[in-house]
Formats: structure tokens, C-alpha cells, sequence
């Protein structure tokens, strides 16, 4: 006899999610790209896509003709949206990157301030360098998307001192709208970007934003790549006014030769920063919760619509 009962595609093993709800069956694979689809591939109804394989997804999605639900392990979803077959509902993984996205967040903030990459060079060279530096304390830092991780990024900063400005979308009380954004980066010592990447928000940070910050301002992109001019920022780079700190870059990966290695006042990491030890415990447990509702017949969390 056929077994019925709904089957969930998991990129982990499903032991991982602690009590495994019942009423679902699970298989556990991560394929490599352009690998033929599993024999069961035709019942998936509920898919959880392997963390940060974009490529080949478009082909596996294709695949799937039973499939009701994508679940992805990231809080974005610009790279899957647009693939997603009519019908099929997406969901993205709001909560699992928060700890590890503001932690690394704030680490950034500190090490740009505090000079940490120039200590880093002098130590390789054995040079003792004394330098005065920044302090995050007394800094008004600005939060360009204040969802579930620039929430938390706040939090992680409420010991160090600063003054907050919250900016997002949409107006509620304490925070400011996209549209009043021009009028607060003159006053901003740090700007940090968690926004999603929408057509709302691609290219925001252009020559006009880089140019209507304070001097000697931090930019630090924790958002997508794109959010970003690009050529803009390596220009304002070079002119020594302001200085970066990007997890994200557009191009990602960051070609060798490319102009943003050289510029000065910058420090870049691989988009490491849903990358850490936390993240795997708030993925399996953002998951479970998600099928618990699924097998049960509730409305699913972290439903995509609209733009976003």
C-alpha cells in the first residue's frame, strides 16, 4: 500500500528536528547540482531548500509536481522568489539568522571602529602601532530595516552607549520611514543595512545616500549586495570620507581583481553572517515548528507576499 501520508524534503537529517511531527514522512537529501532527482522527488509536497545552493534550485522546483510549500533557511528570498511554480507557497526563515547576523553585525561595527584590521596587518609584520581610535559609545547608529534581525542587532547594542535610529519600510511608533531617510544620514555616525533586497531597495545606497552622510561616517552592509551602488561606494571610498564594513558584496563572490579588494577604509568577509554555530539549532527548530503547523493544518509562519 502507497504510503499517504505528505513527504517533506529536508536538507538535514530529520532527527535533527528533535520530536519529528507526526503525519509526515521525510527524506533527507542535499543533491549536487545537475544531479538527477530522487524517485520520490514527484511527492514532495513540502520542500526545505539546502542553505545558500541557489543555483540549481530552479531546475529541482521544476521537478516537484506534487509541491505546496518551499521553506528556505534564509530571511531572504530574492534568490528563489521568482522561481517559485503558481500555487506553491513561500515561506523564508525569519529567526534563524538573528543571533548570528547581529552578532556579527556589531562585531563589525567594533573592529572598523577600533581599527582592529590595521592591528591585525602590524601584528603580521610583529610592528607595536598604538593609535587612538573610535568608540562605538556616544555614536548614533542607524538601522536601515528594522525586521526581526535589525531588532536584534539593537538589542545586542543597547550595553555600548549608543543612540538608535530605526528606519524601515513601514512607519510605526519609534520608527522612521525609507522616505525620511535623507533627512537622517547627516546625523548618523553608523549606518547598518538589514533590508531585504525589492526593487524598493536595490541600488538605495547610491552617490546621493554615500554623499548625504556624516563625515567620517560607517556604512555597513548586512542586507544583499545589490542594496549597494557598487561603483558609488568605491568611489566615496577613495575619498577617505567615509568608511565600510560589508558582509554582502555585489558581485558575490567578490571576483579577485576586483576594484572593492583595494579601496581603502574597508573591511569585507565572505557573507558570513548567518554562518555560525547558531544557526543550525534555530534552523532545525524554526522548521519543526513550521511542519507541526503544517501537518495539523494550520496556517504556516513567515508567509512571502506582496513585494516582499
Amino acid at each position: 500500500m502507497t504510503d499517504a501520508r505528505p513527504l517533506v524534503w529536508l536538507p538535514f537529517d530529520a532527527e535533527h528536528l528533535g520530536e519529528v511531527p507526526a503525519g509526515l514522512r521525510y527524506e533527507s537529501l542535499v543533491l549536487e547540482d545537475g544531479a538527477p532527482l530522487p524517485d520520490w522527488a514527484g511527492d514532495v509536497e513540502f520542500y526545505v531548500p539546502p542553505y545558500m545552493k541557489w543555483a540549481d534550485q530552479p531546475r529541482v522546483l521544476a521537478g516537484l509536481p506534487s509541491l505546496k510549500v518551499v521553506n528556505t533557511l534564509s530571511a531572504g528570498v530574492d534568490a528563489i522568489r521568482d522561481h517559485i511554480p503558481e500555487g506553491v507557497q513561500l515561506c523564508n526563515g525569519r529567526g534563524i539568522h538573528n543571533a548570528s547576523t547581529a552578532e556579527l553585525a556589531v562585531t563589525l561595527v567594533l573592529a572598523s571602529l577600533r581599527g582592529i584590521p590595521g592591528f591585525v596587518r602590524a601584528q603580521d609584520r610583529g610592528t607595536w602601532q598604538q593609535t587612538v581610535t573610535e568608540s562605538l559609545a556616544d555614536k548614533t547608529v542607524m538601522i536601515v530595516g528594522h525586521g526581526s534581525i535589525g531588532q536584534a542587532i539593537e538589542e545586542r547594542l543597547s550595553g555600548f552607549e549608543c543612540e538608535v535610529v530605526r528606519v524601515a519600510r513601514t512607519a510605526r511608533e519609534g520608527v522612521h520611514t525609507l522616505s525620511e531617510i535623507d533627512e537622517l544620514l547627516p546625523h548618523a555616525d553608523v549606518v547598518i543595512l538589514i533590508v531585504p533586497l525589492t526593487d524598493e531597495t536595490r541600488g538605495l545606497v547610491d552617490e546621493g545616500f554615500l554623499g548625504r552622510m556624516k563625515d567620517g561616517a560607517l556604512l555597513v552592509n548586512m542586507a544583499r549586495g545589490p542594496v549597494v551602488d557598487t561603483d558609488a561606494l568605491v568611489a566615496a571610498l577613495h575619498t577617505g570620507r567615509i568608511s565600510a564594513a560589508l558582509d554582502v558584496t555585489d558581485p558575490e563572490p567578490l571576483p579577485e581583481s576586483h576594484p572593492l579588494w583595494d579601496s581603502p577604509n574597508l573591511l569585507v568577509v565572505p557573507h558570513v553572517g548567518g554562518a555560525s554555530s547558531a544557526m543550525w539549532p534555530r534552523a532545525h527548530r524554526v522548521i519543526r515548528e513550521q511542519l507541526e503547523r503544517y501537518a495539523a493544518g494550520e496556517p504556516l509562519a513567515n508567509v512571502m507576499s506582496g513585494a516582499y
